[in-house]
């Protein structure tokens, strides 16, 4: 006998409305309901099959029907099957999640990369394009969307109920979390690691556009500039294009391709290049010395903020030749020579 049609639409409202069963929008979120919905679904079931034995044995073994103890002795196979039956369904629960986890934890190699800064209390999101955002995020949907995060202080967590997606943000190192949004609108974007006294209204808001409205987004706010031309401003002015210009007799490494490649280093290891690599090889250089190269690169801990280690690795994401670089270089060094204006003294 199916359910009522009408009481259907009530528990499916109610549960909405009431946030205990948030909507589902995104692509991962009908695979989480189900093993929501699975151990749901067991832990009623051991509860109703402990409590109807409770019962069972409290009335049949009762003081009146049995006044003196008997002794029952114990059956290996009841044993066994209470044994092996809890440990297969423990088995498929744990692998189910395990699949579920890595899936959640590694994006497509397609995922559009936004990144994520945490402070005391707000979330700053940061797109390729430039455009920047206090307490909100835009999203399109039909796309993988890759948020890399990182708190400035202490720290939080970045939750998506809607989207069924929690992902704990840490000081000093990045962390990862992808979605799909299925469906157009605003969803709620809460802290859910207590922060600090204003740690409840670190709230924001989640909007996901159809892929024509979000495109319409980006051009109407961007700053004009991307993550990637302010980190090539960036690497010029603070003097890395002298060492990293790719010539053969550079004092650093070449830059250029280096991203997403397997690097050797002096202790003899390889280390994958990614945001987390560049980012501290940049803030403790010395733990990070490429083979074939002296330690010579002087920390820049406490020198450039997060903002800015976010735009320096976008640049160094793009750089595929050294022909920019060694623009800059040479730029830089013609303004050093030039001759004073008219009029002015030379210091």
């Amino acid at each position: 006998m199916g359910i009522s049609p009408v009481i259907w639409q009530f528990l499916v409202k109610w549960l909405t409305a009431s946030a205990l069963f948030p909507r589902e929008a995104s692509t991962i979120a009908p695979y989480m309901d189900a093993l929501y919905v699975f151990l749901v679904g067991m832990t009623i079931t051991g509860l109703l099959l402990v409590g109807a034995i409770l019962v069972t044995f409290s009335i049949r073994y009762r003081k009146s029907v049995h006044p003196v103890a008997t002794q029952v002795e114990g059956s290996t196979l009841l044993e066994a099957t209470w044994t092996i039956i809890p440990l297969a369904i423990f088995l498929i629960t744990f692998v189910w999640g395990a699949l579920l986890y890595f899936r959640i934890y590694n994006p497509p190699v397609n995922s559009m990369n936004i990144y994520i800064v945490g402070k005391q209390w707000m979330w700053k999101a940061e797109h390729p394009g430039g455009q920047h955002e206090i307490n909100a995020l835009h999203v399109p949907t039909g796309q993988p969307v890759q948020l890399t995060m990182i708190s400035q202080d202490v720290f939080h967590s970045f939750s998506i109920p809607e989207f069924r997606i929690k992902r704990e943000v840490i000081p000093g190192r990045y962390s990862t979390v992808w979605f799909q949004a299925t469906t157009p609108g605003d969803y709620h974007l809460f802290c859910t690691q207590y922060c600090g006294t204003k740690h409840s209204a670190m709230i924001g808001t989640i909007t996901a556009l159809s892929p024509d409205d979000y495109k319409k987004w980006t051009q109407g706010s961007t700053s004009g500039t991307s993550l990637a031309q302010n980190g090539e401003r960036l690497f010029a002015s603070m003097g890395c294009n002298s060492c990293h210009s790719g010539n053969a007799a550079a004092r650093g490494p070449n830059l250029a391709g280096v991203y997403g490649s397997r690097l050797q280093l002096t202790n003899g290891s390889q280390v994958l290049v990614n945001e987390a690599y560049l980012r501290d090889s940049i803030l403790n250089p010395s733990q990070h010395v490429t083979a074939g190269y002296a330690p010579i690169m002087p920390t820049y801990q406490g020198q450039i903020s997060e903002d800015g280690l976010i735009d320096l690795i976008e640049y160094l994401k793009t750089l595929n030749t050294n022909y920019r670089v060694q623009q800059t270089l040479t730029t830089s060094q013609s303004d050093q020579a030039a001759p004073p204006a008219s009029g002015m003294v030379k210091p």
